[in-house]
């Protein structure tokens, strides 16, 4: 079973951290979120969260993956935390699955780790992956390699699945996207 590591800070997008988290646990993957505090984390709308572990409890090596969320000002709370960048760098060199959405790319890009990578950021945000030698892309979700990224909220499901994808094969994805969208088509 794959292991994806999921940090949550204070300011965190909420469709983007609990859809990443729902799609993947869905999907059978071991999720952890690892709060940048043991405490209840607030997000952008006052949605509340107990993290599973601090991410002092956590080591990068014990995961398949490693998962920013977006969300002002959680984006930047990650972006500022040094264990954050450690952890993202680590996973990175250790050919791990990186991911990101919406404003959560930056961290990649303060990491150093999008040099000559596609990627995708919320929109106006494009210089941010710019300053780290990315290649920002305007896809809703883009794949370079071990590196994953997303626009924003609206983009949260497709990249979620896209993270099931990597993590639980095509197949399992497919199945959870089913099962998750089949009542949209009958709107």
């Amino acid at each position: 079973m794959a292991k994806a590591l999921v940090f949550l800070a204070s300011g965190f997008e909420e469709i983007e951290t609990v859809t990443i988290v729902d799609v993947l646990r869905r999907a059978g993957v071991d999720v952890t979120v690892a709060g940048l505090t043991p405490n209840v984390t607030e997000g952008k709308h006052a949605m509340r969260i107990v993290p599973d572990k601090s991410i002092d409890e956590v080591a990068v090596e014990d995961f398949d993956a490693v998962i920013c969320p977006g969300g002002n000002p959680g984006y930047k709370n990650l972006r500022k935390d040094p264990r954050v960048i450690d952890m993202v760098k680590k996973a990175f060199d250790s050919n791990k699955l990186v991911a990101a959405i919406c404003a959560g790319p930056t961290v990649l890009s303060d990491a150093g780790i999008l040099e000559g990578k596609a990627c995708t950021i919320y929109p106006g945000m494009e210089d941010e992956l710019r300053k780290g030698g990315g290649k920002p892309e305007q896809d809703m979700v883009v794949v370079d390699g071990n590196i994953i990224t997303s626009r924003g909220p609206a983009t949260a499901l497709p990249f979620a699945l896209k993270l099931a994808e990597k993590l639980a094969g095509k197949q399992v994805a497919e199945a959870v996207s089913r099962k998750t969208m089949a009542n949209i088509l009958r709107w």
